[in-house]
């Protein structure tokens, strides 16, 4: 099918003969290779054609698209343009603010991600332990380790190296007891940890993770607290008591 060629191509065919500097009377429809750098400048002159440069950017498109929606608004002798600034500018501050305000909530959602220990379960350390004994010998890992870790607890609130709190999570428990046990402080928040993946649901647990749990009690129980904070009077645990000063004088 032929026909009259569209204008631009015809345009582009007319001076075709100048862009590849051939005579005019030079047939210019046979097939020409241009070496490297005439292709090349060919290239950067074709890209300086108007129809490359002047494309609007993304961002102006959007201001344009944004001002047409108030072009039509008389409710206010109000610029579009102003307008439309003033509306990203109030997206931005609405964006902001939702970001501050939801900030502590994922934060308290990451604190309730730990389970609490006991509910109102007050059985004794060696009442715990037997349960978890019990849940061994039957195969119960889960039960096992959820027992064990709370004989673990309990065990450190018998021995006054946590004070007895409701609703103590299992990765609080671990941090108020690394503070006397340091020693002890991964495993105690690895237990923590394997406590809270088991009441989730999160892992299945086999005899390794109970003898974990196993060996962490018993190495709380083999380890010697530091003393409470409030006792050390501002002495490092292992510094020295001064000796008390004489009230009187030497005669």
């Amino acid at each position: 099918m032929t026909g009259a060629l569209p204008a631009s191509l015809a345009a582009w065919q007319a001076a075709a003969p100048a862009r590849l500097g051939l005579a005019q009377g030079v047939r210019w429809d046979v097939p020409v290779v241009p070496d490297a750098d005439t292709a090349r400048q060919w290239l950067k002159e074709e890209l300086l054609d108007p129809v490359y440069v002047d494309q609007p950017s993304l961002l102006s498109r959007f201001i344009d698209w944004l001002t047409g929606l108030f072009t039509d608004v008389r409710v206010l002798d109000v610029n579009p343009v102003v307008a439309s600034l003033v509306i990203v500018g109030l997206v931005l501050v609405v964006a902001v603010v939702a970001y501050v305000v939801t900030g502590p909530v994922r934060l308290s959602r990451k604190a309730r991600s730990s389970v609490a220990v006991f509910d109102d379960d007050e059985r004794s350390a060696k009442e715990l332990r037997a349960a978890a004994d019990a849940a061994a010998s039957v195969g119960d890992w889960p039960t096992a380790v959820v027992e064990r870790y709370r004989a673990v607890v309990r065990s450190l609130e018998e021995r006054v190296i946590l004070d007895p709190r409701p609703g103590r999570t299992a990765h609080e428990a671990a941090d108020d007891a690394a503070l006397r046990l340091p020693a002890l402080a991964d495993r105690l928040t690895v237990g923590a940890r394997l406590f809270d993946d088991v009441r989730y649901g999160k892992v299945s647990v086999g005899p390794a993770a109970d003898q974990a749990l196993r060996e962490l009690d018993a190495a709380t129980l083999a380890t010697t607290p530091t003393p409470p904070a409030h006792l050390l009077g501002g002495l490092e645990p292992d510094s020295p008591a001064q000796a008390p000063t004489p009230s009187g004088g030497s005669r």
